[in-house]
């Protein structure tokens, strides 16, 4: 299951259309994004809507009908979206419960215009739904993205990945960025949020992803192996691969992203099919 809190969405092609434009207000354009995989088929939600569906603090934000709030121990979703194509109600609460928190955001370009903040690299989710009914208990991670210009602005591509770690978690995150060439993060987080980076292993080929042939790409110690494609867009993978990180054998959720696809006019017009307005 993965869940994203959206405040002036980076893959909005509303939001998009708005900055050719002129200078829109980023929260006329938020959303909160579901995604949940299993047995019974894959479920997708990601409704945008604005400024008036908006509420926000330092503690909670709610978003439509949705909301997510902090207790200083958990963060806790309560979810209510509609999902698309296929129209079928997402209802539950998912609490994450950090293991540690880490102190402070990382710089992702030169300029500083672009940060991640690895929030809970590792932590325990407690995910209770109504619709469809599931209940289990699993690993969890938290991070946050912010930024002062479109990401396409910044970057041409990058290759992001995550990982529980038997130290705790271990993350590795490979951008081409528009100015500045080619980054690695390569880091290791142990469960008091301390956090250590690593030399990242040599590249190891994966597969492009089966429909739209977006580029993969991630470090291993080892032979990596796309288990399994749970997204295959224009222009964004995610995957579950097979890897070996720091010594222990891993399964990681891995995410690639190309800015060059999402820039094309194509994408955009092709976005609102995943991605409807309300408001």
């Amino acid at each position: 299951m993965t869940i994203i809190a959206f405040v002036g969405s980076v893959f909005s092609p509303y939001y998009a259309w708005a900055r050719q434009r002129g200078t829109p207000d980023p929260e006329n354009f938020c959303g909160l994004n579901v995604a949940l995989y299993g047995r019974g088929g894959k479920r997708w939600s990601m409704t945008e809507r604005g400024a008036s569906a908006l509420k926000r603090s330092g503690e909670a934000m709610v978003v439509g009908p949705s909301a997510l709030t902090f207790d200083g121990t958990a963060l806790t979703i309560r979810i209510e979206e509609v999902t698309v194509p296929i129209p079928s109600r997402l209802r539950g609460v998912v609490r994450i419960e950090p293991a540690a928190m880490t102190p402070g955001p990382y710089a992702l370009d030169e300029a500083g215009r672009h940060q991640w903040w690895p929030i809970a690299p590792a932590g325990r989710a407690i995910v209770r739904m109504e619709r469809p009914q599931l209940a289990w208990q699993g690993k969890a991670y938290l991070d946050s993205n912010w930024g002062s210009e479109p990401l396409e602005d910044g970057f041409v591509s990058w290759d992001w990945s995550r990982a529980p770690h038997p130290d705790g978690g271990a993350v590795l995150y490979d951008m081409q960025r528009r100015q500045g060439g080619q980054k690695t993060l390569a880091l290791l987080f142990d469960q008091q949020g301390g956090a250590a980076p690593f030399t990242p292993p040599r590249p190891a080929p994966l597969p492009t992803a089966p429909v739209w042939r977006i580029a993969r790409a991630i470090h291993s110690e080892g032979e990596a192996k796309v288990v399994k494609t749970l997204e295959d867009t224009p222009f964004y993978a995610r995957s579950l691969v097979k890897t070996r990180l720091a010594g222990a054998e891993v399964t990681a959720v891995h995410e690639s992203l190309s800015l060059e696809r999402f820039r094309s006019g194509w994408v955009k017009m092709l976005l609102p099919f995943r991605m409807p307005r309300a408001g």
